[in-house]
């Protein structure tokens, strides 16, 4: 899903950190308008979610509802249906494996995508014990006028929401409340993801961006 695919890292290449390699995002949906549509996508992606919140998630969320940082769990999980997308992010190799074993073991019939820099998708599948990757997609970078863009550092954090729904603005104002000692590194990042709908945003990754910005 090219939602998925955009995240930026300017400010691991600035500052020689790896958020990044600990920023593992799944999707799940069923087929929509093919033969192989799923009638009973619904509870088989509601127990997705359930395996994802067994192995230490740091977001979850469905498109629709919200994610975590915004709604509660059980208003995530009663409003998951046949057409729902869902999500999860992991900021650890061993949880994300774990998590991707479960749901291979189970054999939904649902598609599962993770996003994740080259080598740690390939780490995480042969870690899980999948016999193969079924498709590959890639971001192509960002292309136009990319001088009304946000400063770099500004762009990490706007591209964890795919749908953009994270105001450059916002994460800007959230900063300087940050640098002015008005709020914690920890409850910025989650002031900003809760305006990412879907749930794949990475407050754990917004934590330390912040703190790599404010530790400038």
């Amino acid at each position: 899903m090219t939602h998925t695919l955009s995240r930026t890292s300017n400010i691991d290449q600035m500052k020689g950190i790896d958020t990044l390699d600990n920023d593992l995002v799944f999707l799940a949906m069923s087929g929509k308008g093919t033969p192989n549509d799923n009638p009973e996508a619904g509870p088989k992606m509601r127990k997705i979610l359930e395996i994802a919140k067994k192995h230490n998630p740091v977001n979850i969320g469905d498109m629709k509802t919200g994610n975590i940082l915004a709604v509660s769990e059980e208003e995530i999980m009663s409003h998951v249906v046949d057409t729902s997308i869902v999500h999860a992010v992991f900021n650890n190799m061993d949880d994300a494996v774990a998590f991707v074993k479960e749901v291979k073991d189970a054999d939904f019939g649902i598609s599962v995508v993770m996003s994740a820099p080259f080598d740690r998708a390939w780490e995480c599948a042969e870690k899980a014990g999948l016999p193969g990757i079924h498709t590959v997609n890639m971001s192509g970078g960002i292309w136009g006028k990319t001088e009304y863009l946000p400063a770099p550092e500004i762009n990490d954090f706007t591209t964890m929401c795919g749908h953009g729904m994270i105001s450059r603005y916002f994460v800007e104002w959230v900063i300087d409340r940050v640098k002015k000692g008005k709020m914690t590194a920890k409850d910025g990042a989650v002031e900003i993801g809760k305006q990412c709908c879907c749930g794949i945003y990475n407050p754990d990754r917004g934590e330390k961006l912040i703190n790599a910005i404010v530790g400038k």
